[in-house]
């Protein structure tokens, strides 16, 4: 539990810091994207790969060298003097990341042989991730009251030097016993269909389509068409890429994906409305959001015994369903949300999410060999990590557009400050800290309803995408038994 609950942590606590490392190392706002984004950028590149060197030389031994990994960069991470260096340091906190996730999920398949308990242990592991998202801003919130952003990042080393000492003593060691050779070539092959393909959506997202964007998705396309062939043709595949022929295994991993853009894309702005635009301190924006984080959490328990007597395809169906109701809340209200507002639809979502995920976690490890649970996982979490950059690449670019084209600068502002202001929100407040009250005034108001001005179009988008979601669980998932 404890990596499941230091990748949570990390992740919550970077969105509630963003406003602040936006003022401290003033990014331009596609290195704000990209603080964001690097790190499941290269996670996804790297997981399928890292799930089958975990099925191959041992999960628990992959889990400790990704946590010592973790550990170490973590500290770096938190004095990046530059966004360059911060997202250098992200891209290294995402190596050893791809080590521990798949090792925690594929872990619970050999150590849970019974699927009853084996999906209260799901639930507990997905839970985990909620609760660590719960803890994470309230932490946050006094770190940021209290010391420098940087310190964000230094949570995760108390986190891991229990994991390191008794990880050990406490977990057994799984792996493949019939690995077969080592495929470079589909490791290869896996890593260049990932990182170009999330790249150029990310790409995409800050300044529209190009060129190089076009040719990095065809690329992507290109190296996943040689990938799957590959698999297909091998008598002992990296992935067995049969399984998506189990609608219950290729449904349940697009239900992980698109409920994490929902996550994701919910989180990037209300983040930033509750700091930016409602003026809330770190810590209060972060007790607004824990009701919904807790919901989460009761959620992803309770559905355990509820699918013995409710199909799982129902029962996901109307996770997303809630999904789609939260962000309809925050559409209709738009401008006017408070944090209360706000607070009760993150906690209708957190509902949604908690039950779909649990569910569709368990299904994925279900349908596969224990010795292939490694490969499993990580296409769980290669979903999942998909699933956060299009939350952010997607919904957060759809705002950030907004912004740019509704923003009105006030005259007197440097070329700088201009830039800065024009770019993101918490440039524009950090430069009304620079300048004159009543100037610093002007700018803020324009700012933050330029901000709110794409809620409605990036609401109504992840309204439509929600209920889609949910029409595919309904039909992907209808032969799955609880």
């Amino acid at each position: 539990m404890l990596p499941v609950l230091l990748i949570s942590v990390d992740n919550t606590v970077l969105s509630f810091a963003l406003p602040v490392i936006s003022e401290s190392l003033h990014p331009s706002a596609t290195a704000q994207l990209w603080i964001i984004d690097t790190y499941p950028l290269v996670l996804a590149g790297l997981l399928v790969a890292m799930g089958n060197f975990g099925d191959r030389i041992g999960r628990r031994k992959l889990l400790l060298i990704g946590a010592i990994g973790f550990g170490a960069v973590s500290v770096v991470a938190a004095f990046a003097p530059t966004a360059e260096l911060l997202i250098a340091a992200r891209a290294l906190l995402a190596f050893f990341g791809a080590m521990l996730m798949p090792s925690t999920l594929s872990l619970l398949r050999s150590i849970f042989a019974d699927r009853r308990q084996r999906r209260l242990a799901i639930a507990i592991w997905a839970a985990g991730f909620a609760a660590g998202a719960a803890l994470g801003p309230i932490v946050g919130g006094v770190l940021l009251e209290h010391f420098w952003w940087g310190s964000v990042f230094l949570i995760a080393v108390p986190v891991l030097i229990p994991l390191v000492i008794l990880a050990p003593l406490l977990i057994p060691e799984s792996k493949d016993p019939n690995p077969g050779a080592l495929d470079l070539l589909s490791i290869v092959l896996s890593m260049v269909m990932l990182v170009p393909a999330v790249f150029a959506i990310t790409q995409i997202g800050a300044d529209g389509f190009s060129w190089s964007s076009i040719g990095l998705l065809a690329l992507g396309l290109a190296a996943g068409f040689a990938f799957v062939r590959r698999q297909l043709t091998r008598e002992n595949p990296m992935l067995d890429m049969r399984l998506f022929r189990v609608g219950a295994f290729s449904g349940a991993v697009l239900v992980n994906l698109m409920s994490v853009v929902a996550l994701v894309g919910f989180l990037f702005y209300v983040s930033q409305h509750l700091q930016l635009v409602l003026g809330l301190r770190p810590m209060d924006a972060a007790l607004a959001l824990v009701p919904g984080l807790i919901v989460m959490v009761v959620a992803g328990l309770a559905v355990v015994p509820l699918v013995r007597f409710v199909r799982p395809s129902f029962v996901v169906a109307g996770g997303l369903l809630l999904s789609a109701i939260a962000y309809a809340i925050v559409m209709f209200t738009g401008q006017n949300a408070t944090a209360v507002t706000l607070g009760a639809a993150f906690a209708i979502l957190g509902l949604g999410i908690g039950a779909a995920e649990t569910i569709s976690n368990d299904l994925i490890i279900s349908v596969v060999p224990e010795h292939k649970a490694g490969a499993a996982s990580a296409v769980s979490e290669t979903a999942y990590e998909l699933g956060a950059v299009l939350g952010t690449a997607v919904l957060g670019s759809i705002l950030t557009a907004f912004y740019r084209a509704s923003v009105v600068l006030p005259i007197g502002l440097t070329d700088q400050q201009a830039t800065s202001a024009g770019e993101t929100l918490g440039g524009a407040v950090g430069v009304s800290n620079e300048i004159p009250w009543s100037l610093g005034t002007t700018l803020l108001q324009s700012a933050r309803d330029a901000f709110d001005s794409g809620v409605f179009t990036t609401s109504l988008i992840a309204v439509l995408l929600m209920v889609s979601a949910s029409i595919l669980a309904l039909v992907t998932l209808r032969k799955a038994r609880g």
